[in-house]
């Protein structure tokens, strides 16, 4: 067995030698190049793959099959010789490679072998001299101009002549490099085809000198004759401008001669006419600006009330908000213990079923020994006689006890009735007490408003206070003698036995809490009556302005006792009673604003009624802004009239435009003038405004100055603001 492991591992080893070994022979190449292997099966050649090159039987070479330039020259002596026999100085750039085929390496190889093959040296010395050969051919063929204008024909041909195979490599292409005309002091004069090319070079060289020369000749001649033209014409010119400037310069004196005076004259007049235009814009300013003062005042106070209205409006708003969400919160607590208490009812409703039924069941076992002590009845007969006996004795001890206890707890009834009425008596007196210094109190803050009415108040507290005391008198007497009664009762009622003594406590604790709330709340009543009676009196003295800050005044006592009831009440409630009692003043003193400002309203429309009764007047406007406008309005309409009727000038242009009453206006006069010149119907005066008969004239005018006159017209209708009337 470890034989066969040992020759198995053997054999393994030596495959693995020998794919190691066979790897190593395998050969490959890169792009460019090629394998040529010589040796045992003969040459071989690989381009893309890789081949096994066995070491002894086979030898490998690298042969470069890239492309490679040849750079061929022909320059100055040796330059090439065109068509037409002038030298040219070119270098073409030939691009050659070894064809990518097995026979032309093979053949490559076997000619120059592998290194030589693609060394530039070695082929220029083999390609140059038939390359050359091509150049001379070809250029023989072109002139030198052509070699400039067919480049790609130039090349075409040499490709043609050499050919594309050359014995294992391949020209892929050829490219000019340089061409330029061989300078003459390279050329033989003594080379007939050298002193060709110098014949034609300097023929054409000097015949382009010459051209250039005359172009140059002419161009002076033709600039020197428009120079002498131009300074002929500019010295006739200067003599003419001189001339023209002498006759100016005369005409210009005496025309400032001439037009000193008026020029000074009519300065004069304007200065005059801005003078009275600047004065009469400066008292125009004054007014506005007064006016504008006012209103910037006037809407100073408008924004001040709109601002305070507005926060009010807000702080109500948010005093409503915050009521009414208290009110939910109250509602929803209320809703709460109202489920709760629901909850707990039905909870004792089945307490109470539950009970029911126990107590039925009760009553069954009750029977059943009821029925079972009916048996025995008849043999303990006289057991129970003794029994009842001894029973009825100890109940009668009860009753006794019981009748007792039952003194003694109406007597502790009575003795709480008589306290209770105590402490009603002093809560009279204070509150009587408190009436009275809150009345002085406030009598003596509002004695602006009124002292007799604050010591009718007074009067009425102190009457309130010995009513008071009356009625807690009274009130104690009662509960004294409901609680001596009580007591007589129970006396009596302890002998009929503890039910009806029960009975009569409770009938008259309830007779004697009922009186007393009774009492009490018309007490309240009446106090409230009394209150009503001064608020009425009072309401008949006293301004509606002032009606609820009076009211409020009036009313301590009542809000004493109302705040006593209020007190269970719960905040909510409280809250909303305080903000009703602040929308009733914000309301009274917005209707005491509004009354002040009726009577403004009234003053200024007597004034306006008095002034405008005969006038036919558009007035837009709200509050007092009419008022301010009319007065605006007849001010401007004073000094409007002040102006003209001040103003020499614009009264001259009034009596021109509208006339003086008895014949028209001159601009009226004009338009009529025109009208009849140019033919114009009655329909286009009827139907066409001033601006319109204008516009129609000027397209049928012909002269100049009439066409003149016609704009001054229409500027000065437009600017008098009748342009758009008619003339009928």
């Amino acid at each position: 067995m470890e034989l066969i492991l040992i020759i198995v591992g053997a054999v393994l080893l030596f495959l693995l030698i020998f794919l190691g070994v066979l790897a190593s022979f395998y050969k490959k190449i890169p792009q460019g190049k090629a394998i040529v292997r010589t040796g045992v099966g003969g040459t071989g050649v690989a381009f893309n793959k890789g081949m096994y090159v066995v070491p002894v039987f086979h030898k490998m070479e690298i042969m470069d099959i890239s492309v490679k330039k040849l750079e061929i020259e022909r320059m100055q002596h040796d330059g090439l010789i065109c068509k037409d026999n002038i030298r040219a100085d070119i270098k073409v750039a030939f691009f050659v490679r070894v064809n990518k085929s097995v026979n032309d390496v093979i053949n490559v190889a076997q000619t120059l072998g592998c290194e030589r093959a693609s060394d530039i040296s070695t082929l220029k010395n083999i390609f140059e001299a038939k390359f050359s050969e091509a150049l001379k051919t070809v250029g023989k063929k072109f002139n030198f101009i052509e070699l400039y204008e067919a480049r790609r024909e130039f090349r075409d041909e040499i490709i043609d002549i050499i050919g594309t195979d050359l014995n294992g490599y391949n020209l892929d292409d050829c490219a000019i490099d340089y061409l330029e005309q061989t300078e003459i002091q390279f050329l033989s004069p003594d080379n007939i085809l050298d002193s060709e090319g110098i014949r034609k070079i300097t023929e054409l060289t000097a015949a382009q000198n010459i051209n250039a020369n005359q172009i140059r000749r002419d161009e002076e001649k033709v600039i020197k004759k428009q120079n002498v033209e131009a300074r002929e014409a500019i010295l006739e010119l200067e003599r003419q401008l001189a001339e023209k400037e002498e006759k100016q310069r005369r005409e210009i004196d005496n025309v400032k001669a001439r037009e000193g005076a008026e020029i000074q004259k009519v300065r004069e007049e304007e200065r005059l006419k801005s003078e009275t235009v600047r004065i009469s814009t400066d008292e125009q300013l004054a007014v506005q600006e007064e006016n504008k003062l006012r209103q910037i005042i006037i809407a100073e106070k408008n924004k001040q009330r709109t601002e305070a209205i507005e926060a009010e409006r807000v702080e109500k708003d948010r005093a409503l908000e915050q009521t009414e969400r208290e009110r939910i919160v109250t509602l929803a607590q209320i809703d709460k213990e109202r489920v709760l208490e629901i909850e707990k009812k039905n909870i004792q409703d089945v307490i109470r079923e539950r009970v029911e039924v126990e107590k039925g069941v009760v009553e069954e076992t009750q029977n059943i020994k009821d029925i079972e002590a009916f048996r025995e009845v008849e043999r303990k007969k006289q057991v129970g006689i003794t029994t009842a006996a001894q029973l009825a004795e100890e109940k009668l001890i009860q009753t006794v006890k019981a009748a007792e206890a039952d003194k003694k707890a109406a007597e502790e009834r009575a003795k709480q009735l008589l306290i209770d009425a105590d402490a009603k008596k002093e809560a009279s007196a204070k509150q009587a007490e408190a009436r009275k210094v809150l009345a002085e109190a406030q009598a003596k803050e509002d004695a602006t408003y009124g002292l007799a009415e604050a010591e009718i108040m007074k009067a009425k507290a102190a009457a309130a206070e010995q009513q008071g005391t009356v009625e807690a008198a009274n009130i104690e007497k009662k509960a004294r003698a409901e609680a001596a009664g009580i007591e007589a009762k129970a006396e009596a009622r302890k002998k009929e036995g503890l039910a009806e003594a029960e009975v009569t406590k409770e009938i008259s604790l309830a007779t004697a809490i009922g009186e007393s709330s009774i009492i009490e709340k018309k007490s309240v009543a009446e106090a409230a009556g009394i209150q009503a009676k001064a608020d009425a009196k009072r309401k008949e003295g006293l301004m509606e302005a002032e009606v609820a800050k009076e009211k409020a005044l009036a009313e301590a006592s009542g809000i004493e006792e109302k705040a006593a009831a209020m007190k269970k009440l719960d905040g909510v409630g409280r809250e909303h009673e305080e903000f009703k009692l602040q929308l009733q003043k914000e309301k009274d003193v917005e209707l005491a604003q509004i009354a002040v400002q009726k009577e403004i309203a009234d003053a200024q429309a007597s004034v306006l009624a008095e002034a405008l009764k005969s006038a036919d007047i558009d007035i837009v406007g709200g509050e007092t802004m009419f008022f301010d406008n009319i007065v605006k309005q007849i001010s401007n309409a004073k000094g409007f009239d002040r102006l003209v009727n001040e103003s020499e000038n614009i009264s001259q242009i009034k009596k021109a435009l509208l006339g003086d009453g008895h014949n028209g206006g001159e601009l009226m006069n004009r338009i009529k003038y025109f009208v009849r010149q140019y033919g114009i119907s009655t329909e286009d005066i009827k139907n066409l405004s001033i601006a319109a008969l204008i516009f129609k004239m000027q397209s049928q005018c012909t002269s100049s100055e009439d066409k003149g006159i016609l704009d001054n017209l229409l500027s000065l209708a437009k600017s008098m603001g009748i342009s758009n009337n008619k003339l009928s």
